[in-house]
């Protein structure tokens, strides 16, 4: 890890709507390297990505399909993910319905999110998922966060840190975990209407770590 921490790219939010509002979305963020793209809902999910594709051609694409795919779907819009060029997969199937993951045949690595809280979730990931989405809120602060990141590389999970929307000051920890994930998305002050004084500087979406004005 480096010290002091480094800056990261996070990725940058598209929500879900319809393909014609999700692309729009996608235009006005194009510039940006890393979309995250909410998927997980009914049939459209294929026309709404080839969309978010088509609007933002040169950034960097991962999904976050919310529990939202079923095994009947799941093969279906996974092809539809690789014909964009998607990088990583959040969540597609429901926890503790995802046992479909360790059948099927897939292109692009599938990060646990709602499968995982702590380190006593990842043996049962073995085998589904490729990648597992950090978050202090899942696992109850930094000192876990950062335990759960190294366990999971042990097993030879990539890492992903995640964040809800909420200010700088929940984003600012998890900075410690971003030094050692191949995926940062800690966008959520950027959600916000207003962030806390003294909050995260993004430059774009470069994230900057926290100074210490932050804490007080």
């Amino acid at each position: 890890m480096n010290w002091p921490p480094q800056p990261r790219i996070t990725a940058y939010t598209i929500s879900l709507a319809a393909p014609a509002a999700m692309a729009e979305a996608a235009e006005r963020a194009a510039d940006r390297p890393l979309l995250k793209v909410k998927l997980g809902s009914g049939d459209d999910d294929g026309m709404r990505i080839a969309a978010v594709r088509r609007a933002a051609p040169r950034a960097e694409l991962i999904v976050d399909a919310n529990e939202g795919w079923t095994a009947d779907d799941l093969a279906q819009n996974l092809a539809a993910c690789a014909d964009a060029g998607v990088t990583l997969i959040e969540q597609p199937l429901p926890e503790g319905k995802d046992a479909a993951l360790a059948r099927i045949k897939r292109a692009i690595p599938v990060c646990a999110d709602e499968s995982v809280h702590d380190r006593a979730s990842l043996d049962a990931l073995i085998g589904k998922y490729d990648a597992v989405n950090v978050k202090l809120d899942k696992t109850g602060g930094l000192t876990e966060a950062l335990a759960l990141a190294a366990a999971a590389e042990q097993r030879g999970f990539a890492i992903m840190v995640g964040c809800m929307v909420a200010t700088s000051l929940s984003m600012a920890p998890a900075m410690l975990v971003a030094q050692r994930a191949r995926v940062v998305d800690l966008d959520g002050p950027l959600l916000l209407a207003k962030d806390r004084a003294d909050g995260l500087r993004y430059d774009g979406s470069l994230a900057y770590p926290a100074g210490a004005a932050l804490w007080g």
